[in-house]
């Protein structure tokens, strides 16, 4: 077993260990993917500042998110088919982040169904993201089990009404549900680690939507019925209804422009998360983190912001927090540790993005997160 220091050794053995059509859905971008290497590239040109002889003892990264207590300002973020990745890979992802007291958060399209999670965590809390379908039944009752899996916020992606097209998914046969041609099957039979435990496990389909949906019994029916499903007249009286049915913390997704960000603040939500969908969607959009300041400063006094994309490390999370984001989410990052060394890759992740965060903003001269602010960055260096 190697040496593992960075994320980057992670995801090296993530890609051995993972049949290629499931590493590739977690690691791909749009048409060209200048969005998804931007979301990572943009963070290295913001430089920090180095001080000295100043006490580093007492340190501390814990934080609020919505309220709840964290061991530092991350969250896991949601992501679909992470049960492919590694067998019943939400169960796991979800424990890894309660031992280490961060929130989790679970995918509509998850291989793990909402009660799975609930049931191999022990009934700790969670959050849910949820896509907004064509059948709205399907939706009351997706937030109703959301609710009495006692999920503490409900996470609504505004960015997924269609889907944006992603050359490798496509020439891997990603689809619903995938397209097993001799090559797939032939690398995933390379997989032995891999397939033990899909064979370990009875959960292989889309759980939130299997068995829930009139009509929806096998791969062919589901494959039909999502094909149809995702919701291209989404609009803000949508999420009005939402944020009423759920009655609880209420969190929205895809956030990249200042006007939306506005009416994000005016519909109620509890926060916003400045992203991208990790650059799967809107090719050439700006990165996460270079539209975060403006985010912030428009609002961040009304609504709690929040950032995700292309954190792979502890330095990127304190340039967010220094930049203005209360939280921050990691999607690949946790997901290579998933596929290297399945739930112990996970809590592997979150130490190496928490020991990088913690020693840096000690280098930088703070001792606790809650004084972390643009003042730890190089001028110059950072947009404003």
């Amino acid at each position: 077993m190697p040496v593992i220091t960075s994320i980057e050794d992670l995801r090296i053995l993530a890609k051995k260990r993972v049949p290629r059509m499931f590493y590739d859905y977690v690691d791909v971008g749009s048409w060209t993917e200048s969005t998804y290497r931007a979301n990572s590239d943009d963070f290295q040109p913001i430089k920090l500042r180095q001080r000295v002889a100043i006490n580093m003892e007492n340190r501390s990264t814990a934080s609020t998110m919505l309220g709840q207590r964290v061991a530092m300002p991350v969250a896991i973020a949601p992501t679909g088919l992470t049960g492919m990745v590694s067998a019943d890979g939400e169960i796991k992802a979800a424990n890894a982040a309660k031992k280490f007291g961060i929130p989790f958060t679970l995918s509509t399209m998850s291989i793990c169904s909402i009660e799975d999670v609930a049931q191999g965590t022990g009934g700790h809390p969670f959050w849910f993201q949820l896509y907004v379908m064509k059948d709205r039944d399907y939706i009351e009752r997706l937030i109703d089990r959301a609710k009495a899996a006692n999920c503490s916020a409900l996470m609504l992606t505004l960015d997924l009404q269609i889907i944006g097209q992603r050359h490798k998914d496509l020439k891997n046969g990603l689809s619903v549900p995938p397209r097993l041609t001799t090559l797939n099957l032939m690398n995933m039979m390379t997989k032995v680690r891999w397939g033990l435990g899909m064979l370990g496990t009875r959960r292989h389909n889309f759980g939130n939507i299997v068995g829930h949906v009139k009509g929806v019994d096998s791969l062919t029916t589901l494959s039909e019925w999502t094909a149809k499903q995702f919701d291209p007249a989404l609009n803000w009286g949508d999420v009005e209804w939402i944020k009423k049915r759920w009655g609880g913390k209420l969190i929205l997704k895809g956030i990249q422009d200042v006007e939306d960000a506005r009416l994000a603040v005016a519909s109620g939500a509890d926060a916003l998360i400045v992203s991208n969908h990790g650059g799967r969607q809107l090719d050439g959009a700006p990165s996460s983190i270079s539209a975060t300041p403006a985010i912030v400063n428009a609002v961040g006094s009304q609504i709690e912001v929040h950032m995700d994309g292309g954190i792979r490390s502890g330095q990127d999370v304190l340039k967010a927090r220094a930049l203005g984001a209360r939280g921050t989410y990691i999607g690949r990052a946790f997901l290579y540790g998933l596929g290297a060394l399945g739930e112990a890759g996970v809590s592997k992740a979150l130490e190496i993005i928490h020991k990088e965060l913690d020693l840096t903003m000690a280098f930088c001269g703070r001792t606790h997160i809650e004084r972390v602010d643009h003042g730890i960055l190089l001028p110059g260096t950072y947009p404003t």
